[in-house]
């Protein structure tokens, strides 16, 4: 018996160390990808003033990112069966390098969009490939935990993504904020080179061209749309832009569920298991993405903070999250993705409310505590719900699930950016015109925002009842 223990033990600290050098391989690439995501967030206003531009134009900087994302990561699926998945993880961290250099040659705001749109290109496929290699090698019964183990760098990317830009901005030139990928994308495609495993190619299909036209006209028309309407509802720009975006996301659902391999696979809806965590998580991330715009602006525009001490002030959030990720792991094993999410939604819009209540007087200690826990929420629900999804999927289509969840993450982004900052923009126009002291009419509009992010996560804590652990999953 004791000599069965230690073969047992022997065995996962083998196969423990053999999963080590792949791990390294893809969070390294991963990580990457995660700290720019972040790097922005707190140097918009500085961008706005160097570029002397406006808030909603600056803001394509990170939409036009998202947009570049969500367009690619359709391919994903497609290019990795057919060209093996190293191989393009590989190709697309070195995209993602040469679009971070020419982001920090950038002249002007235009440029810098432009240039950004190619780096997202590149850092599209990065995360839907990464995940999926981790699910094809690691054990299913340490999914959940390993799952966990990944999720620490790729939220302690973002956790010192502010404090990097901050520091950047207060004693270099901006554009350091892009240079720093660049030893980061060299040393990534070493180690790819040297330790990521080669999986066998697959026969694929004939290139789904339609799919690929209609996804990205559909998403930026919709993401474009709602951005104009902030502006104006009834204007000729927004009306097209919507009309022109909802006919192409039809016609593209049709063409998808059609197609025997299509490019996003459609069909994994199927399986009810994975549309309700999906819904639950697309909630969640828009409440997520929404604080990480709404309190850097927050707390520079409103209480005066530099760029730096607000990266500061964000890092608690971002340690918090990757704190209760590995733990968060390690329960999903247990206990399943239903409480976890349940809980967590649950913190969020609590904590939501709270911060809709905030005054001139309020502390910033009060507001960075009240970050701390949704960073606490975040790390117990993103992560199980992730590998929630992954396991109510039809383990065949992982390499097609995984750009899916990918692309419409991307698009969730888009639209929270675009809401969140449309709907900021107007609340304060109309406090303006209806509050005597401007300051307070400022504060209130961000109570507003802060509102209708409570609301929006009371729909993840409905939808998270409905979890269960998948049973059988559907082809």
């Amino acid at each position: 018996m004791e000599n069965e223990r230690i073969t047992k033990k022997t065995n996962e600290d083998v196969a423990a160390k053999s999963l080590a050098g792949p791990l390294l391989a893809i969070i390294l690439g991963m990580f990457m990808v995660s700290l720019d995501g972040s790097v922005l967030n707190v140097a918009m206003p500085g961008m706005v003033k160097y570029f002397g531009s406006n808030l909603s134009t600056m803001q394509w900087t990170i939409t036009g990112y998202a947009l570049a994302l969500a367009a690619i990561i359709p391919l994903v699926g497609w290019v990795t069966d057919r060209f093996g998945a190293k191989s393009i993880f590989i190709l697309v961290i070195g995209l993602f390098t040469i679009g971070s250099f020419l982001c920090s040659l950038a002249t002007s705001p235009e440029q810098l969009i432009i240039f950004r749109i190619i780096q997202g290109i590149g850092g599209g496929m990065v995360i839907p490939i990464g995940l999926a290699t981790i699910y094809r090698i690691a054990p299913k019964e340490k999914l959940g935990s390993l799952m966990g183990l990944l999720g620490m760098p790729l939220l302690l990317a973002p956790a010192i993504g502010p404090v990097v830009s901050g520091y950047i901005l207060q004693y270099a030139s901006w554009q350091w904020i892009f240079r720093i990928n660049i030893p980061i994308g060299i040393i990534a495609i070493l180690v790819n080179i040297r330790y990521l495993p080669d999986f066998k190619k697959k026969t694929v299909p004939s290139f789904d061209i339609w799919g690929m036209l209609l996804a990205p006209i559909a998403f930026a028309m919709l993401v474009y749309g709602v951005n104009e309407g902030a502006k104006s509802w009834t204007s000729i720009n927004t009306i097209a832009a919507l009309t022109i975006g909802s006919i192409s996301l039809v016609t593209f659902i049709f063409v998808e569920l059609r197609q025997k391999q299509p490019l996003i696979e459609l069909k994994v809806f199927g399986s009810s298991q994975f549309t309700r965590g999906i819904i639950v998580l697309w909630t969640f991330q828009i409440v997520l993405f929404s604080i990480l715009i709404l309190a850097p602006l927050f707390l520079q525009y409103v209480k005066g903070y530099s760029s730096l001490q607000t990266g500061f002030m964000l890092l608690p959030q971002a340690l918090a999250m990757c704190i209760m990720m590995p733990i968060s792991g390690r329960l999903f094993d247990k206990v399943g993705a239903k409480p976890l999410a349940f809980i967590g939604t649950t913190i969020a819009t609590v904590v939501l409310f709270m911060l809709s209540r905030v005054t001139n007087d309020t502390s910033v200690t009060y507001i960075v505590l009240c970050l701390v826990v949704i960073g606490v929420a975040g790390g117990l629900t993103v992560m199980s719900l992730n590998t929630h999804v992954l396991n109510a999927a039809p383990e065949n289509l992982i390499n097609r699930v995984t750009p899916l969840t990918g692309a419409f993450q991307q698009i969730i982004l888009s639209f929270a950016i675009v809401i969140m900052t449309g709907f900021l923009t107007s609340r304060t126009t109309y406090r303006l015109a209806n509050t005597a002291n401007k300051l307070n009419a400022v504060i209130f509009s961000y109570d507003d925002t802060f509102l209708l992010c409570s609301c929006i996560a009371v729909i993840g804590i409905i939808m998270s009842l409905t979890i269960n652990s998948p049973k059988v999953k559907v082809e």
